[in-house]
């Protein structure tokens, strides 16, 4: 008879291990995710600052190749702002 009762223990330890380890792989994806969202978030930040800075340098500048320039630079950060969001 204590051999059926610790078979039963010894499952139900496996049993609880085996939802340890999924709860922690939820909270992993979840960490993970926070992560992604995150670094998202830094690169969304960065474009939109350079892109003020380049609206600003545009405000001052009278070279048309320069325009020309800056306006081809704030093409391409509207176009990865519109893949980020």
């Amino acid at each position: 008879m204590a051999n059926g009762w610790e078979s039963k223990s010894v499952e139900a330890q496996q049993i609880d291990q085996q939802e340890q380890i999924r709860s922690q792989e939820v909270v992993d994806e979840r960490e993970r995710l926070g992560r992604l969202k995150a670094e998202v978030a830094r690169k969304v930040q960065s474009l939109q600052l350079t892109r003020a800075r380049i609206r600003e340098q545009l405000s001052r500048t009278c070279n048309e190749r320069y325009t020309l320039l800056l306006n081809a630079e704030l093409q391409e950060i509207d176009g990865e702002l519109a893949k980020l969001v």
